[in-house]
């Protein structure tokens, strides 16, 4: 595992298939949840003031769920704006994840709303 006190690698928790190949889609709130606590993204979020997430290279997709589910404690403690000023993307290839992670962020405010 690649090492870098605020930063999580999202290769590092690629699945692998049956067939031994690695996923490229990250997908599933199953998979989003244990990405959160394997990284600790909670504990790096109260320790650092800025998070960078890495995003490998032949990425096909990932789903908002899987970014909801990785993301909802710290978006609805920061909100989207602080939220989006801490947590900085980089990806090591052509995938855009923009989309997926602003329909994740939206999902959780609104269902935050939704239960207050």
């Amino acid at each position: 595992m690649k090492s870098k006190e605020n930063k999580i690698y999202l290769e590092d928790y690629r699945a692998k298939g049956k067939d031994g190949n690695i996923a490229k889609v990250f997908t599933g709130r199953d998979r989003g949840m244990h990405v959160r606590t394997s990284a600790k993204l909670d504990e790096l979020e109260n320790k650092f003031s800025e998070i960078e997430i890495i995003i490998p290279d032949n990425i096909y997709s990932i789903n908002p769920s899987f970014f909801e589910e990785l993301f909802i404690n710290v978006v609805l403690k920061l909100g989207k704006d602080e939220f989006r000023k801490k947590f900085k993307f980089t990806s090591e290839g052509e995938y855009n994840h923009e989309r997926a992670l602003d329909e994740a962020i939206a999902r959780i405010l609104r269902r935050n709303s939704a239960l207050g």
